[in-house]
């Protein structure tokens, strides 16, 4: 997290001397959504949803989607997803996403959600153009687009926000001077509202509000494949867990590791950080003690990992009356 998001969350009063500059921004943002809206085509006769947020930064969409796909496939639907691929390094888009596929091509999370779902990928920054591929070549019944609420050429049947917990809206500014990439009120229009962990302040909408739970269920090995449970105590005594992160929000992360009891540093790189074997020469790394990331950030060490290198699995716990009520509009939304 960088200067200026610290600021969002902690609001030193010279953030108000961003205040016209967010007054442009939002107004900006409200006419390329009515431009953008009407320009809007459905591609198909699937159904589409859009898991996004309002606010910049990690929030749990990546996790929500994931969760949301595999309780669609147990339920007998094919569900396929599209991404922007934020960092994708291809050129030759739309891109069809596997799990083995290089991060540096299509970015983390595509490669994160093809392994976790074994659901269709593809990645464009065209969204539209995306799920006009996906709807192509793909036999899917229901397309979930990862992030991609501001998104407006993409048509949607359904809109999911995910706000984080413990977050929420910050000091409830427009960029620059503050997170929200729409207003507040935007969430008045969405269809369901999923907040990822326990709510900092009440959150009253007139539409569906829901809680998810994030939950660390396994270490992975980069190198060996080797996975160990959570809980307990799953390193050596004496261990100090060296926690490198490369995501908009790793607090969430931090506070999920401070379960285990052991000493922790914490190492930070820019949010979509390509990482490199580089980044772990040095004396800022210890290569004798064990380094555990986030999966998304995991992806991209992949080529170079050795023994000491760790994944956190975690999985997103969904309440069943949001799928159940989910499931409802999908019907709604068919008919």
């Amino acid at each position: 997290m960088n200067f200026l998001e610290r600021a969002w969350y902690q609001s030193p009063l010279w953030l108000y001397l961003l205040w016209p500059a967010s007054m442009l921004f939002r107004g900006l943002a409200a006419l390329r959504r009515r431009r953008l809206s009407a320009a809007a085509r459905r591609c198909g006769k699937q159904s589409v949803i859009v898991i996004g947020n309002i606010t910049v930064g990690g929030a749990g969409k990546t996790s929500l989607l994931i969760a949301l796909a595999l309780e669609l496939k147990q339920r007998g639907f094919s569900p396929g997803i599209i991404s922007r691929g934020y960092g994708a390094g291809g050129c030759n888009f739309p891109i069809a996403v596997e799990a083995g596929s290089d991060p540096a091509e299509c970015g983390d999370e595509p490669v994160l959600i093809a392994t976790h779902t074994g659901c269709p990928v593809v990645v464009d920054p065209d969204r539209p153009r995306a799920l006009q591929r996906l709807l192509s070549t793909y036999e899917v019944d229901v397309a979930l687009s990862d992030d991609g609420l501001q998104h407006y050429r993409l048509h949607r049947d359904i809109e999911i926000a995910v706000v984080d917990g413990a977050r929420m809206f910050g000091n409830g500014l427009p960029l620059p001077a503050g997170p929200l990439r729409e207003p507040r009120r935007r969430l008045h229009e969405v269809d369901f509202v999923v907040i990822n962990g326990e709510p900092a302040a009440p959150l009253e909408l007139p539409v569906p509000v829901f809680q998810a739970v994030m939950e660390p269920r396994k270490l992975i090995n980069l190198a060996s494949g080797q996975e160990r449970p959570f809980g307990g105590a799953p390193f050596h005594v004496g261990n100090t867990l060296q926690l490198v992160t490369g995501i908009g929000n790793p607090e969430r992360f931090y506070d999920l590791m401070q379960r285990l009891p052991y000493p922790a540093a914490r190492i930070e790189f820019p949010d979509h950080h390509r990482f490199g074997a580089e980044d772990f020469a040095g004396d800022r790394i210890d290569p004798h003690q064990p380094i555990v990331m986030t999966e998304k950030d995991a992806v991209k060490c992949r080529s170079f990992a050795t023994a000491n290198f760790w994944a956190l699995h975690a999985e997103m716990t969904l309440p069943p009356t949001f799928i159940e009520e989910l499931l409802q509009r999908l019907s709604e939304a068919s008919a």
